[in-house]
This record gives C-alpha cells, structure tokens and sequence, in this order.
C-alpha cells in the first residue's frame, strides 16, 4: 500500500481517537462550548429587542453568527494553539521521527478538530433552537445550506490556523497573533446585522470569512424575509461560496509549504530550547 495512504489512515484513526478523548474531557468539552454558551446567554437577555426595521428579535438573528465565530474560534485559533504547543514540547519533533509521521499527524489533527467544531455547532444550534424563536431548523435546505457553509468555513479556516501555529514558537505568540480576529468579531456581524456600521467598515468585513460564514449560516437558520438585513438585500450564496472557497484555496496551497518549512526545521536543540524558555516564564 502507498506509504502516504498509509500515513493518512492512521491520521484519521489518530484523529477519531483524539475526538473521543476530547469529548470525554471536561476541559475540553468546556473549552469548545464556553464561548457559544456566553453568547447564548447574552441574547438570550436581548431576546426582546429586535433587529432595526422588523420584528424579528435580535438575540434569534444572532445564533446563526455566534456559531459562526466559534467555527473560527475552534477551527483557526484552536489548530494554532495546538500545533505551537506540539512543537514546544517535542510532539510535532517526535512525529517528524517517524515515515510520513508529520502527514499523519496533520491528517490526525484537521479530523480530530473538525470533529470538534461540528459538534460546537450543533450541540448550541440544538439549544437554541428550544431557546430561540425563528430559527428555520426544520427545513431540508437549511441543513443542505448548513453541510456547505459549516464544510466551507472549516477548509478555510482550518489551513489559516495551522499556518499561524507554524509561524510561532509557543502559545503566547498565538494568542497574541488571534487579538486582530478578535476585533473582527465587532464589525462581522455576529451581534448585530453589519449594515448598521459604516459603509468602510463593512468593506472591511467582506474580506475575511468571518462575516461570509456568518452570512451562510444566517442564510440557512433565518427566515427568507431576513436578507432584508443584509447588504444587497440578498443572501448572496454565489459570494459567500466565492469567498470561502478563495480562502481555502490560498490556504491549502500555502499551508503545506509553510508547515515543510517549520518541519525541517525543528530539532532536539531547537524543542530544549523552548523547553527551557517556558521554564522560565514560570518561575
């Protein structure tokens, strides 16, 4: 059998592995969920204000953008913390030892993390939907439009992410490096519909996937009379796929070269090193 194939299938049973130790983990059952539940809660007390113009209530036309945010929170900041922390104490190293051992691992790392994000949609999406009124669960082509958006948004932040935790030596330059799509968050529309924000701002917004996915997400739980809100008055599903798709392209044509890059470049001096650096900040 090819080597590579080999290499891939046991990425894929490493990664289904991780997945059930994940879900069995408190902490990082707490660590996927924290964030949507924060959110839910937070619209749950606006659940009696409206978006501007309809009757339609603000904290409903938010889910769809909070899941969004933690498609990226867990697809992008998470496969960039885990892989800068693998580095630092030797894992990715140990891997790179082996025949294919770095394909493997990546291959292990995207299914245990997409795992990970499915199940922060869909395990919010199903409480809030008792929760919240107006969200369109019960229609065929909105879990058809749900599949493509939520298989898009993760191609496209999967890559960015595992970029982000090549570039970086430990978690702390990850996290710092995360601030900017923090501040994302405030003009993607996630909390509120983004053509209430100044036309610059929303040009803005439009180049990063956040608000596309956001905007799909919306398309797919919101009522059709909703587009109102939008820009275009339109869901604009050609974009969004457009969009995305342009994301996970660049991301998947950079991301191998960059992670080869740090791959030939680790060494045992190199993990000492980090090793001894973390010692120190915690002394």
């Amino acid at each position: 059998m090819n080597p590579e194939a080999v290499a891939v299938r046991a990425g894929a049973r490493r990664g289904w592995i991780e997945f059930r130790q994940s879900m069995t983990s408190p902490q990082d059952v707490w660590g996927v969920m924290f964030f949507p539940a924060l959110a839910m809660v937070v619209m749950f007390l606006l659940r009696g204000s409206h978006v501007p113009g309809t009757g339609f209530s603000l904290g409903s036309h938010a889910i769809p953008g909070v899941l969004g945010m933690n498609v990226m929170l867990n697809g992008l900041m998470a496969v960039g913390l885990s892989l800068a922390m693998d580095r630092e104490d030797g894992t990715l190293l140990r891997a790179r030892a082996t025949p294919n051992g770095t394909t493997g691992y990546l291959v292990g790392k995207v299914a245990s993390r997409s795992a990970l994000t499915v199940a922060g949609v869909l395990v919010p999406l199903a409480a809030a939907a008792w929760l919240f009124d107006g969200l369109e669960t019960g229609r065929a082509s909105s879990w058809i439009t749900l599949a493509w958006v939520l298989a898009l948004g993760l191609l496209a932040a999967l890559p960015v992410g595992a970029i982000l935790g090549s570039l970086f030596d430990n978690a702390q330059g990850v996290g710092v490096a995360m601030l900017p799509m923090m501040a994302l968050l405030t003009i993607s529309g996630v909390f509120y519909p983004v053509t209430a924000l100044p036309e610059p701002v929303q040009w803005i917004a439009q180049v990063f996937p956040l608000y596309w996915l956001g905007l799909g997400l919306r398309s797919a739980l919101l009522p059709d009379a909703m587009a109102a809100a939008e820009i275009g008055d339109s869901w604009r599903h050609l974009e969004t796929a457009g969009v995305l798709g342009t994301w996970a392209v660049l991301g998947l044509a950079l991301a191998p070269a960059v992670l080869r890059r740090m791959a030939r470049r680790e060494s045992g001096s190199s993990v000492a090193a980090r090793r001894q650096k973390a010692v120190q900040r915690t002394v």
